[in-house]
């Protein structure tokens, strides 16, 4: 019985610790900033379906409004243009922010409509160039631009370039734009501009205004599929960060999961913006201008088969710390420095590999291949204490093809040192610090044999 609280202790604790990570899941989400931009200019006071246009927006928005002030993370804001000033004298500075973003504002957005006629020009990439302000700096935010409009740019601007420039700054998302009974001939003109939705008709608006809010609002699932050398989505555990393909910001990253059913796990993705992943394997796998499609299931396939390298350790401890650099084959670029006795995973391929002992171990062309372990093996060393006279300059070389390639510097203020080398012959060359002729030059030569210890005197 008194192990009964303890239980509880642990039921509590579990809850709790789930309670704080769900919390933490949401507290990750992103705050959803939309801005209406509405076209206020004289044109909006033309006959359409059952009224005229500007009514009809005003109507349909203000019921948009409504419903997303219901919605906890979500803010709203809303510019207007061409609603200041009556044409003609032409103002192409007719647009300004009438409600600011905040929470809980949609009666001061539906205030603002109800009083608003359209009287002037159509300042589109003004507006846009302006809306870059609208949006207070925030760490966590999903900026959205929705803009209704039913006629095309009236001013010198270019809403194209200005719609770039707001993407390629990371300040907002590709901007929906919804065409009000535009002419066919002018459809094209938005196309560059955003994501563009024709609203021929009052019910069409009302539709389009709802798949815009339901894109902007709301993830797709998309699962990648690292696929090995047989084509089959069997690579798995690395991971995966996406880029912004315009403005290049990094959106997400996910560690690649298979699974409980053996599948690549599902992945929740902003439909919003085109994507360039980069896979983190060794050495990293991109790809590309990725569209994710809303309100499907999006599959990406990745070309990313591996294997394994592992360098045993010979059959002593003084090797315990050893690593070895890894790079792809015939290419200086180090890929990874890796410890010795641990696997490491790469891609499929040819590696060089630079063993880190004293002297420097080559092996090139070490294949990788899929799913196996390649495995390396290096000779044991063996030791040399070197004892002085006095403190001086000293270098141990090795000798190959009668020449002396450098190994080591010993440390200069010292007068005894322990080297851990490689088999092979070597050469110690020394002078004292004090010794002012070169003739006082000391030259030793020793053999170094696998696991053996020897000592060096120079006195």
């Amino acid at each position: 019985m008194k192990k009964l609280p303890i239980y509880l202790f642990l039921i509590a604790l579990i809850f709790f610790v789930n309670n704080v990570s769900s919390q933490n899941r949401e507290d990750n989400k992103p705050l959803n900033r939309i801005l209406f931009i509405l076209d206020c200019s004289q044109s909006m006071m033309s006959n359409w379906e059952t009224g005229r246009k500007m009514d009809i927006a005003k109507k349909i928005l203000t019921q948009m409004v409504d419903s997303l002030d219901k919605i906890e993370n979500v803010e709203m804001a809303l510019r207007l243009y061409g609603h200041q000033f009556p044409v003609p004298p032409q103002n192409c500075n007719d647009t300004k922010l009438e409600v600011p973003f905040e929470k809980n504002n949609a009666r001061k957005i539906k205030q603002k409509l109800l009083y608003i006629i359209p009287k002037g020009t159509t300042p589109i990439a003004h507006s846009l160039e302006l809306s870059a302000n609208d949006f207070p700096k925030c760490e966590n935010c999903k900026n959205v631009i929705i803009l209704i409009t039913d006629g095309i740019e009236a001013c010198d601007g270019d809403p194209c370039a200005v719609s770039r420039d707001l993407q390629k700054k990371g300040i907002v998302l590709k901007p929906f734009v919804i065409g009000i009974g535009i002419d066919p001939e002018f459809k094209k003109t938005f196309q560059c501009v955003g994501r563009y939705y024709d609203a021929s008709n009052e019910e069409k608006f009302k539709e389009v205004l709802n798949v815009v809010i339901s894109q902007a609002l709301n993830s797709t699932t998309a699962q990648v599929n690292l696929m090995d050398v047989y084509g089959n989505p069997t690579e798995t555990n690395v991971n995966m960060t996406f880029y912004d393909d315009f403005s290049g910001k990094m959106r997400y990253n996910y560690v690649h999961t298979i699974n409980n059913r053996g599948n690549p796990d599902t992945l929740l993705l902003d439909p919003l913006s085109d994507y360039n992943l980069v896979v983190q394997s060794i050495p990293p796998v991109e790809l590309n201008s990725i569209h994710i499609t809303p309100g499907i299931h999006n599959i990406i396939a990745v070309d990313a088969p591996q294997g394994y390298l592992f360098l045993k350790k010979p059959n002593t401890n003084f090797y315990n710390d050893l690593k070895f650099i890894v790079r792809k084959a015939g290419e200086m670029k180090t890929l990874n420095v890796q410890q010795i006795n641990l696997k490491g995973k790469y891609l499929i391929g040819k590696y060089d590999i630079e063993v880190l002992s004293l002297p420097r171990i080559n092996i090139n062309d070490v294949e990788v291949k899929q799913s196996y372990t390649t495995k390396m093996q290096i000779p044991e060393p063996g030791i040399v204490t070197i004892s002085l006279e006095s403190p001086g300059f000293a270098s141990i070389y090795i000798e190959k093809e009668n020449r002396l390639n450098w190994v080591c510097n010993l440390k200069e203020n010292v007068v005894q040192e322990s080297v851990r080398l490689q088999p092979g012959r070597y050469r110690f060359v020394y002078r004292a610090r004090n010794a002012k002729q070169a003739l006082y030059t000391i030259n030793k030569k020793f053999k170094i044999t696998s696991g053996a210890s020897i000592r060096l005197k120079c006195y």
